[in-house]
């Protein structure tokens, strides 16, 4: 009986499905239909004459042998961006970027400006994805990812953006229509706006309880966008990146003079993909975007 023959072509498909846990998920971040997904699996289940997933209306889960080849795909993988990063020619900075931030540095401050970067290169198709949780780099579901913290553990390369400042703010209005704030201790008396408490992805993000001890939030958003506009709207008190309050003049600082955290931002890119030209190029892009305008994130003093 004649071998199936292996296609090396099937284990990307392989790392999809592996990756997403679900077909139709895999099958939308390779660009193909479910059920093309599905053959290719069939084909290297064949090939390799094994079972790699169980199947189930959950999901895909790896079988032991499926463990076993994951760590061999994931080193083709590796090789073979090795391969394209030392290849790349004029033409390395086609193709697309997906850039995971936290909604306030990437609505807020990189989606104003991210359009140089797409004139600076038009090959260049750019995803920036803004959300409340953190996007994971080892199962490709970003390129470059912004997050609060430098990871302790994977095979990813981290570096310092900048730190920031935060305050807490309230609106004019809403200040003006309430005794003045002149001590830490009349913070309890005013409603906080804060995270809702799932949506905490970070321990960088739970901070109330360095503005005063059992500070619990009584309006709360999934994000800081949405944290802004309630306190614009008089909702109450709510920390926020100095360098997203700069930019709303009806936002006052409540007891600036000792009310005042530092966060830092990192960028980190998989150590397989870094030295890719269009990486490398977003990467240095928004390195120098921050460092040019560093001022917005740090109050002076």
């Amino acid at each position: 009986m004649a071998e199936t023959a292996f296609d090396w072509d099937d284990l990307r498909y392989f790392l999809a499905v592996a990756r997403a846990g679900r077909l139709t998920l895999a099958a939308k971040r390779l660009g193909q239909e479910h059920t093309t997904v599905s053959r290719r699996l069939r084909a290297l289940e064949t090939a390799l004459h094994c079972q790699l997933f169980l199947r189930s209306p959950q999901g895909y889960q790896l079988t032991e042998a499926g463990q076993r080849l994951l760590a061999t795909a994931q080193a083709v993988e590796s090789a073979t961006l090795a391969a394209q990063a030392e290849t790349a020619g004029p033409d390395g900075l086609a193709g697309s970027v997906r850039i995971g931030t936290p909604d306030g540095f990437g609505a807020h401050f990189l989606a104003p400006r991210i359009k140089e970067l797409s004139l600076q290169n038009s090959s260049l198709n750019i995803e920036l994805i803004t959300m409340p949780h953190l996007l994971s780099l080892s199962k490709r579901e970003a390129d470059i990812a912004i997050g609060l913290s430098r990871p302790k553990t994977g095979r990813v390369f981290a570096r310092r953006l900048t730190d920031y400042h935060l305050q807490l703010y309230g609106a004019r209005d809403y200040l003006a229509r309430h005794a003045p704030i002149s001590a830490p201790e009349q913070i309890p008396g005013h409603p906080l706006v804060g995270y809702v408490d799932d949506y905490l992805y970070t321990p960088e993000l739970d901070y109330l309880h360095l503005v005063g001890p059992g500070l619990k939030p009584r309006l709360r958003a999934s994000n800081l966008l949405a944290q802004m506009r309630m306190t614009l709207a008089g909702a109450g008190l709510c920390v926020l990146p100095c360098f997203m309050a700069a930019g709303e003049p009806e936002l006052v600082p409540v007891l600036p003079e000792s009310i005042r955290l530092t966060r830092t931002y990192w960028m980190i890119t998989h150590a397989d993909q870094r030295e890719l030209p269009r990486i490398r190029a977003c990467g240095d892009f928004i390195a120098d975007l921050v460092r040019h305008e560093r001022g917005l994130f740090l109050l002076d003093g």
